[in-house]
């Protein structure tokens, strides 16, 4: 399942994970991670492996009151893998990285997707 949410060609698809839980993927360029952490901490962070950017995500997932309630999932993981894309050259490059971000497998489909709107969103703004 392909799902386009928002301008920065986040892709979102569901599958099944080896520890028994369903994930959600998205792809999220550095510059919003960094954003985002500064916007919540007030600290400009450097991200240089996938270590780096699942501790972010989980400072931002630990502050942000945008997912609690009754109509968002909370994950029970995050698995970050980096990707480096390359717009115009071999020497101009930018670091994503993509979330796996690992549900129960009970959860409602429209929860997690509320869960990954809100995100997204949030990375929009920062």
């Amino acid at each position: 399942m392909m799902v386009n949410f928002s301008e920065y060609d986040i892709k979102t698809r569901e599958m099944n994970q080896g520890n028994g839980g369903e994930a959600m993927k998205i792809k999220v360029e550095s510059e919003k991670i960094i954003k985002a952490v500064k916007k919540l901490d007030g600290i400009e962070i450097v991200l240089e492996n996938a270590e780096d950017a699942k501790e972010a995500f989980n400072m931002i997932l630990r502050k942000a009151d945008l997912f609690q309630g009754d109509e968002f999932a909370n994950p029970k993981d995050v698995k970050v893998t980096p990707v480096q894309e390359y717009k115009t050259s071999a020497v101009n490059y930018q670091m994503s990285f993509l979330m796996a971000f690992v549900f129960d497998n009970d959860v409602p489909i429209e929860k997690k997707i509320n869960f990954i709107k809100n995100l997204q969103q949030f990375l929009g703004k920062a």
